[in-house]
C-alpha cells in the first residue's frame, strides 16, 4: 500500500508525506515497540546454528556432571528448571514473531489483490471471517479444482464461469 502510493504521488513533497504517514512519529519508544524490537531480534540470535550448538553443549555439560552429582535431585532441578523458563519465555517471543509475519504477507497479499484487475475484492480480509465461513469457502475451492483436474480444459472454463459469476453477485 505504502509502495503503491508512494510511487502514485506527482511530487516529491507528496511522496514525503506519503511516507510519513506510515513512520513511527518521533523517537516516542513504546512498551509495545521495544518487545516488537526485542523478539525480532531474539528471534534473529535464536535462530541461529551457533545457538543450537550452544544448547546441545549446555545439555552435554550436564549430563556429563551427572555423575558427579550422584544424578541427585538438584542435578535434575536444574535443567528441568532451566529448559521450563526458556520455553515458557520463547512461546511468547514466537507468536509475537508468527503474528507480525501473518499480518505483514495479508497486508501484502491484500494490495496484491487490490492492484490485480479482475481479482475479487472479497478475498480482502478473509482471516476476518469464522471458521465455518473459511470452511464453506475452501469446499467451493476444492469443488472448483476438482472440476479442473478431472477436465482440464472444461475445467478452466468452469473456473472462469465461476469467477464471473461470482463477480456479478458482488
Amino acid at each position: 500500500m505504502l509502495c503503491t502510493r508512494w510511487l502514485k504521488a506527482k511530487s516529491k513533497e507528496q511522496r514525503t508525506k506519503n511516507k510519513e504517514r506510515f513512520e513511527l512519529k518521533g523517537e516516542r519508544k513504546t512498551l509495545s515497540e521495544l518487545f516488537r524490537k526485542f523478539a525480532a531480534r531474539t528471534s534473529e540470535i535464536v535462530g541461529t546454528a551457533w545457538t543450537f550448538i550452544i544448547a546441545v553443549l549446555i545439555v552435554a555439560v550436564w549430563a556429563i556432571t551427572g555423575p558427579l552429582f550422584g544424578y541427585s535431585d538438584t542435578w535434575q532441578l536444574v535443567i528441568n528448571t532451566g529448559t521450563t523458563i526458556i520455553t515458557f519465555l520463547m512461546v511468547f517471543l514466537i507468536q509475537n514473531t508468527q503474528n507480525r509475519d501473518a499480518k505483514g504477507i495479508h497486508l501484502k497479499l491484500d494490495e496484491l489483490i487490490k492492484a490485480t484487475k479482475g481479482a475479487r475484492n472479497t478475498m480482502i480480509d478473509l482471516d476476518k471471517l469464522s471458521d465455518e465461513q473459511l470452511k464453506q469457502l475452501e469446499k467451493e475451492y476444492k469443488h472448483i479444482c476438482e472440476q479442473s483436474d478431472t477436465t482440464a480444459g472444461a475445467g478452466k472454463q468452469a473456473v472462469t464461469e465461476e469467477i464471473e459469476k461470482r463477480e456479478q453477485e458482488d
